[in-house]
């Protein structure tokens, strides 16, 4: 419980910095047990605009756990697809309070990896 406080905490710190622009949306990344989930958010409207995870269908069947940093790597690589299908290219990255390590990381390099460009804060 200590642990999920402390990262709370560390999101709110992350938030007053890091916001989303309907040119520049946040990516916001939620990790469970067993699932990584990324969404895109427009802070100025208070939308997501655009929202994928390693519950979804293509990617569930592409990997068997969506709980490790192979299964986070693909989904940022995914992500990073659709996202400039969708016409985004420039985000700011929200890693909510996770450390840059494992699969937050693999999905960051996954999805710079296919063009997203993370950029500053705002």
């Amino acid at each position: 419980m200590k642990k999920i406080k402390g990262r709370i905490k560390r999101h709110k710190i992350i938030r007053k910095k890091v916001t989303g622009t309907k040119d520049k949306p946040r990516l916001c990344v939620f990790r469970s047990g067993k699932n990584l989930y990324a969404q895109l958010i427009d802070d100025m409207k208070g939308h997501t605009l655009f929202s994928f995870s390693t519950n979804t269908g293509a990617l569930k069947t592409k990997v068997a756990y969506g709980g490790n940093v192979k299964a986070a790597a693909s989904l940022g690589e995914a992500f990073a697809k659709r996202a400039k299908e969708k016409g985004f290219n420039k985000i700011v990255f929200d890693r909510a309070g996770y450390l840059y390590h494992g699969r937050v990381k693999a999905f960051a390099e996954g999805a710079r990896k296919n063009g997203l460009v993370f950029e500053g804060k705002k």
